[in-house]
C-alpha cells in the first residue's frame, strides 16, 4: 500500500514535472515567420531590417524567440507558388507577403497559416479579403490601395507637364490588381481630357522593351503603376525609361533615387516596419480574421529636381512646397 501511493505521487510529480517542462520548452521556441520577397540585394535586406526593428520595439528577439525565414522571387511572380510552398514546408508560424502575386499564392497554398501582406494593392477587389475591416479567412495586414492613390500621381504628373496629353500606363498584369489600376487610371485621365495609353511589362525580360513600346505609342509622359517587380528591376526599368526622355512619374520613392522624376506614394520602408505589428499579434495568438487592415495615412511626393533640370521642366512652387523630399 505505501509503495503504491508513494509510486502514485512520483508519477503525479513527474507528470506535472514533464507538463511543466513542455510549457518551458514551448514558450522558449523559436517562431518562424516566412517572408515572400520579389527581390534580394541592399534594397530588400533594408526593408526587412524594418521588419526586424519593428519587432524587436515589440520584444521580439531574432534567434532567441523568433527566427525569420526569407525567399525571394528574383522579379518572377511564377515563382510564388514554389516559394510559398517551401515556407509551407518548413512549418512556419506566419508567411509575410510583399505583393498581390505573392499574397494570392499564399491564399491559394493554404487556408490556415497566416498570411500578413505588406504593400499590396487591390486586397477586396481581386478577392483576397472580404472586406478591409473584416478581411475574415487567413489573410490581413496592411493594404496600400495604389488604385485609389494613382489618380493623385495622375494628376500631379499634368501639372509639371500639362501640355502632354498622352500618357502611358505601365501595367503589370502578373498583379491581380492590374484590371483595378488602369480602370483608375483611364478614369482619372479622362477627367484631365488625357488619353491613356496602355502598356505591359509583366516579367524582367519585357521590361527592356518598354521604351520601344513608348515610342511606337508616341507617349508623351509616362506612369509606372506601383508593382513589386518594377522594384526588384528598378535600374533596368530606370535605364529603359531614361532612354525616352520623357518625364516618368512613380508610385514609390525608391525609382525616383535612380533618376525618376516624382514619386506619390506611401512609404515602403514603413510598411515594413509596421506590419511587424500584425505578425506580433498572430504570434500571440490573434487570428487573421480578427485584425482589420490597415491602410496607409501619409503620403509621400518626392521629386528629383536634378532630372527635372535634365528633361527642362520647371516644378510648380506648389509642388516644391508640398514635397517631402527633393532630390537634388
Amino acid at each position: 500500500m505505501i509503495r503504491r501511493r508513494n509510486f502514485s505521487l512520483a508519477g503525479g510529480i513527474g507528470l506535472v514535472l514533464a507538463c511543466e517542462l513542455n510549457g518551458v520548452l514551448a514558450a522558449n521556441a523559436l517562431r518562424r515567420v516566412g517572408v515572400v520577397t520579389a527581390s534580394s540585394g541592399p534594397l530588400a535586406a533594408a526593408f526587412l531590417a524594418e521588419l526586424k526593428r519593428g519587432m524587436r520595439e515589440l520584444g521580439w528577439q531574432e534567434g532567441k524567440d523568433v527566427e525569420y525565414l526569407f525567399v525571394h522571387a528574383n522579379g518572377v511572380a511564377d515563382r510564388y507558388d514554389a516559394l510559398v510552398a517551401e515556407l509551407i514546408a518548413q512549418k512556419v508560424d506566419v508567411i509575410l507577403v510583399t505583393s498581390a502575386a505573392s499574397a494570392r499564392s499564399a491564399q491559394l497554398a493554404s487556408k490556415s497559416v497566416p498570411i500578413v501582406m505588406t504593400s499590396v494593392s487591390g486586397a477586396v477587389g481581386v478577392g483576397l479579403v472580404a472586406s478591409l475591416a473584416r478581411p475574415g479567412g487567413n489573410i490581413t495586414g496592411l493594404s496600400t490601395q495604389f488604385e485609389d492613390v494613382l489618380p493623385k500621381v495622375i494628376e500631379t504628373l499634368h501639372a509639371i507637364v500639362p501640355r502632354a496629353r498622352r500618357v502611358a500606363i505601365l501595367l503589370n498584369e502578373a498583379t491581380p490588381s492590374h484590371h483595378q489600376m488602369w480602370s483608375a487610371a483611364q478614369t482619372a485621365c479622362a477627367a484631365l481630357g488625357l488619353d491613356a495609353i496602355r502598356l505591359v511589362a509583366s516579367t524582367p525580360a519585357e521590361i527592356a522593351g518598354v521604351a520601344d513600346q513608348i515610342s511606337r505609342r508616341n507617349a508623351q509622359a509616362v506612369v509606372v503603376t506601383a508593382d513589386a517587380t518594377y522594384i526588384a528591376e528598378r535600374v533596368k526599368l530606370q535605364l529603359a525609361m531614361q532612354s525616352t526622355r520623357l518625364p516618368v512619374a512613380y508610385g514609390w520613392r525608391e525609382h525616383v533615387a535612380l533618376g525618376g522624376l516624382f514619386s506619390y506614394g506611401a512609404s515602403l520602408a514603413a510598411s515594413f516596419h509596421q506590419v511587424a505589428s500584425y505578425v506580433d499579434k498572430i504570434l500571440k495568438g490573434a487570428k487573421p480574421a480578427d485584425l482589420p487592415i490597415e491602410q496607409p495615412t501619409k503620403f509621400e511626393l518626392v521629386i528629383n529636381l536634378k532630372t527635372a533640370k535634365a528633361l527642362g521642366l520647371t516644378i510648380p512652387q506648389s509642388l516644391l512646397v508640398r514635397a517631402d523630399e527633393l532630390i537634388e
